[in-house]
């Protein structure tokens, strides 16, 4: 903790923990201090510490004694403290990823959507976040709002992705050597996940692609990834409009993105709309429509595991749309830290996490996203590398976790049970919705089997932790029945 007030090394060292742990929990040791010494029997849990109870007052005890005696007992107050309060913080770490920090949205310089001001109206938690300024929770914890997503319907502010598309009469073609989709095979306003890979294969960014038209291709690119994405695709297009082809690449910087998901989400657009009956519309469908009157895109999709909806919407009507999804009392607004539980629960990526530039597609169990028109020529960057991976295998593989003990975070070591390092957590959280630690990560291959039995190093200590299938929640995309 910069600026401590304890110089005394033991006591700034546990002073800075308590800091990290929680704020009540600090409270609690600074009084402590300040006074006569209170220490959390061996029973203490989050809750007591909330309520005053399990303390015992020992003003005998020597304070360094004292300090020592609690220090073991931080970490495990830290683990149930998470665990009652939703993982916020893992959760909010892994949202962050690689490009925000903890704490509170402060930096004059960070950019803001057109809803900033609401979200702080709303009791907006704000954090940095790829550059903007978003919100990380309300004043529900993240816990409670990702339970609301579903059983009712969230609704996030999500324009500080970007918004691009690929037109002209050769987009489709350009568009294919950059990732490894097959768009030209899709229907017209229906789309994909994909991804954009590198010489190496390794993936640039992953985003759902919607082919418009055969001339129109509209994608999401990731906030962390926007000014490297757009360097990529740019340098790549002029090399192509040299060859004499004609396509272009547009930013719309002029429009915000707004996420409703959850079981509830149908029932509360479908009265908004005037030409789209939403029986009929599909998971990955889009649309050019109105909404409550206001021109918008929107696709039948999310991060979330839930059936839902993007909205693409011009800044200039982002706050009036947001506010008339939220008349309904199904919809909450809810911010970043819940959408990153939710899309972990769903066995969904976050790049910067979960994919890199040093990962490739095969690697990420992510071979479905390459078309089956595409995969003989693989001619797109990265396609010989990719090509061979598939016809030889790979030495890694993503897998999921149900683990014991503390979360496991980003970069926890996995183990075998004698303790030989084997792969890496990406993404770890304790979830809201299955009341267990789940995360995933990359193994050397032969540990990837389901109900493999491994170990997660969370702070020193290696908790159990068993292979296991993703998703972890049932996802509820809405699809066409199957027939037979």
């Amino acid at each position: 903790m910069d600026g401590c007030f304890y110089k005394r090394p033991l006591e700034s060292f546990v002073l800075s923990r308590a800091v990290n742990t929680c704020p009540v929990l600090f409270c609690s040791l600074f009084f402590s201090i300040k006074g006569s010494l209170i220490f959390p029997t061996s029973t203490i849990t989050a809750r007591d510490i909330r309520s005053g109870r399990g303390t015992i007052r020992s003003p005998s005890i020597n304070m360094r004694q004292g300090l020592r005696h609690l220090l073991p007992r931080l970490d495990n107050v830290r683990s149930v403290w998470l665990q009652q309060n939703s993982g916020a913080v893992f959760a909010g770490q892994s949202a962050l990823g690689n490009s925000g920090r903890r704490g509170f949205a402060d930096d004059a310089n960070l950019k803001k959507t057109p809803l900033h001001e609401f979200h702080v109206e709303n009791g907006g938690k704000m954090v940095p976040f790829a550059g903007w300024s978003m919100p990380i929770q309300y004043k529900e914890s993240i816990m409670d709002s990702s339970i609301h997503c579903r059983k009712a319907a969230a609704l996030f502010d999500v324009a500080h992705m970007c918004g691009a598309s690929f037109r002209g009469k050769d987009a489709i073609p350009f568009l294919e050597t950059l990732i490894v989709g097959d768009i030209a095979s899709l229907e017209d306003r229906t789309g994909t996940l994909s991804v954009f890979t590198n010489e190496k294969g390794g993936i640039i960014d992953d985003s759902v692609i919607t082919k418009v038209t055969d001339e129109d291709a509209y994608v999401v690119l990731n906030a962390g990834c926007r000014d490297k994405d757009i360097e990529h695709i740019r340098g790549q297009l002029k090399k192509f409009q040299d060859s004499g082809k004609k396509a272009d690449f547009i930013v719309h910087d002029d429009r915000s993105l707004l996420a409703l998901q959850g079981p509830a989400a149908h029932g509360v657009l479908q009265p908004l709309l005037k030409d789209l009956d939403l029986d009929s519309f599909y998971f990955s469908n889009f649309a050019i429509l109105d909404i409550a009157g206001i021109p918008c895109w929107l696709t039948r999709t999310g991060y979330t595991g839930e059936d839902g909806f993007e909205i693409s919407v011009p800044d200039s009507h982002a706050l009036e749309l947001a506010q008339k999804l939220l008349e309904s009392d199904k919809v909450k607004l809810t911010g970043l830290g819940s959408r990153d539980a939710l899309r972990l629960e769903a066995g969904l990526c976050l790049y910067g996490n979960d994919l890199t530039e040093e990962i490739t597609p095969i690697e990420a169990g992510l071979k479905w996203t390459i078309g089956q028109r595409r995969r003989e020529a693989c001619d797109f960057l990265g396609g010989e590398v990719i090509k061979k991976q598939m016809a030889e295998g790979v030495s890694k593989r993503r897998v999921g976790f149900i683990s014991k003990g503390a979360p496991a975070r980003q970069h926890s070591e996995i183990q075998t049970p004698e303790g030989e390092t084997v792969g890496e957590i990406t993404s770890g959280a304790f979830s809201p919705s299955l009341k267990k630690n789940i995360a995933m990560g990359y193994v050397d291959k032969k540990y990837g089997k389901k109900d493999t039995q491994l170990k997660v190093v969370v702070r020193g200590r290696a908790n159990d932790a068993t292979v296991t299938k993703m998703p972890f929640a049932p996802t509820t995309y809405f699809k066409p029945a199957q027939k037979g």
